[in-house]
């Protein structure tokens, strides 16, 4: 088979795959891999050569990163002093939330951003009495903007800065994607304030995370304790409820409030038996019994993960909760250690990723078990996956084929329309796979197209960035979009109101600004 035929059919069949949401997305990218390998486009070498990329490698080094700095409680932290001091208003915590969304997504990327911020934005959204579907559309476009305020506020501009500079081009530098992404922060937030109100819908969400002031008030009117929630509930111990589960070894032992468990590892604060409360007296445990245990957070996850037990609320989820838990300073030194090798170039970005994520697991701040569940194999191997097919694009002369039928149609003449037309293909894809997919087959036909125009590769790759970013339009098209879903009580044709004049803001931007900033002529 012709090796362009076989790519072409390669790429429609991947498009096929990502579309139909039938297939799981790493085992489509895995099948692009081997299919570019059965078919002679690429040899075995090339068509794993994604795995070993410096880009992947950052990339799941950053999702440790992006750990450390959430488990510790350093976002809710964050989160908690900006919104804190924005008050109840409407207006005030949007911009409050958009501008604390988009600074926290610059450094750990969209979604690790979105999920850590969701569940304060519904607390804030209660409390303030305005519906969560007014603030969570809002939590994730201006998220969209943050990641193109730095380098490592999505793997698209890790990917673009790596293909630049394989291009004739240079390598972006670490705050450069602002000179981009600050427009469209400012640009986001007005038609946030002046839209939103009318375009986003008026519902509560089907869920409501853990309040933690709500949640140790409540544990002390259930059970009668008088600690204050800094004691229930702080940064090295806390408390967690728990029923005892059927057949548990803890049956028929005998406790007291103030006891340790066998393990002497907790402390039974109290019990209660249905809607009896078993304080000052000595109780033969039953099935059934709820516990309040005390201790530490490790000793409380490690515990309550026996079948002894059932956790009502898990210790790792209400440890996130804790404003600068174990191991807060040492993320925040880690955090700013990584951010200055990668501003000043002193080592390559995966180096300084690696680097960052060795010294959290090093100092226990951040185990080796949550290293590995930190990062997200989806997008790691989806990047791996996707990787060989823009090779062959530009190996087999496919993306030269695509660029020539693209300037044909749009003329040769014009540097702004070829780039507009390439923008526009990359916003429609990336409404319905995802935007590093996106980005992985468009950006060698970008390339092919500045070299046939004998342009600068620099606008090309920074507009593809910006118009990656421009995925507004489905609950579909990120998962920082699907996440708000629930939680806002939104509907699929929600998202497309709002993000209809955000995507044409961010076309302005990619197509009128950006070739201003990075000239096609330099």
């Amino acid at each position: 088979m012709d090796p362009v035929v076989a790519t072409l059919l390669v790429l429609g069949l991947a498009i096929v795959g990502f579309v139909s949401n039938r297939v799981p997305l790493p085992v489509v990218a895995v099948g692009v891999a081997l299919a570019l390998f059965f078919t002679g486009v690429l040899t075995l070498n090339q068509a794993l050569a994604g795995f070993g990329d410096p880009t992947v490698v950052f990339i799941a080094a950053l999702f440790v990163v992006s750990e450390s700095l959430d488990a510790s409680g350093v976002t809710v932290w964050a989160a908690q002093k900006v919104i804190g001091r924005a008050g109840t208003g409407r207006v005030a915590l949007l911009v409050a939330i958009s501008l604390l969304v988009a600074a926290t997504t610059a450094l750990i990327t969209v979604n690790a951003s979105v999920a850590a911020l969701l569940p304060l934005v519904v607390v804030v959204a209660a409390r303030a009495r305005i519906p969560s579907s007014q603030l969570l559309i809002p939590l994730a476009f201006a998220a969209h903007a943050g990641s193109l305020l730095a380098l490592t506020g999505t793997p698209v501009n890790i990917i673009v800065s790596e293909i630049a500079a394989e291009n004739g081009g240079h390598a972006f530098g670490f705050f450069e994607f602002a000179l981009a992404g600050l427009p469209l922060l400012l640009g986001t937030l007005v038609i946030l304030l002046l839209f939103g109100r009318h375009l986003l819908p008026d519902r509560g969400g089907a869920l409501m995370p853990t309040d933690l002031a709500r949640h140790a008030r409540m544990l002390r009117q259930q059970y009668s304790v008088s600690l204050d929630t800094g004691a229930l509930l702080g940064p090295a111990s806390g408390v967690t409820e728990v029923l005892v589960a059927p057949r548990s070894p803890l049956i028929g032992q005998r406790l007291c409030a103030g006891m340790s468990t066998p393990s002497g590892d907790l402390v039974v604060l109290a019990a209660r038996r249905g809607d009896d409360l078993l304080k000052g007296q000595e109780f033969l445990v039953q099935a059934g019994d709820a516990l309040l245990l005390q201790g530490s957070w490790d000793d409380l996850v490690r515990h309550t993960a026996s079948p002894a037990v059932v956790a009502v609320d898990e210790p790792a989820s209400l440890r996130r909760a804790v404003p600068l838990g174990h191991g807060a300073k040492r993320s925040i030194v880690v955090l700013v250690a990584m951010v200055v090798l990668l501003a000043t170039g002193l080592v390559p970005p995966a180096v300084a990723a690696l680097l960052a994520a060795g010294a959290l697991i090093v100092t226990r701040t951040v185990s080796l078990t949550q290293a590995y569940h930190s990062i997200s194999w989806t997008t790691v191997i989806l990047i791996a996956g996707m990787i060989p097919l823009s090779t062959a694009f530009l190996q087999t002369g496919t993306s030269e084929l695509v660029a020539g039928w693209l300037l044909s149609f749009v003329g040769a003449g014009s540097s702004t329309v070829a780039l507009l037309a390439l923008c526009v293909l990359t916003v429609v894809l990336g409404q319905l796979i995802s935007n590093v997919a996106t980005v992985l087959v468009v950006a060698p036909i970008a390339v092919s197209v500045a070299a046939d125009l004998h342009l600068s590769v620099q606008p090309f790759m920074m507009a593809l960035a910006v118009a990656g970013a421009a995925s507004f339009l489905t609950p579909i098209a990120t998962p920082a979009n699907l996440m708000v879903m629930e939680p806002g009580g939104y509907r699929f044709g929600d998202y497309w109101k709002l993000g209809l004049p955000l995507a044409l803001l961010y076309l302005v931007v990619a197509v009128l600004w950006v070739p201003v900033v990075w000239p096609f002529h330099p």
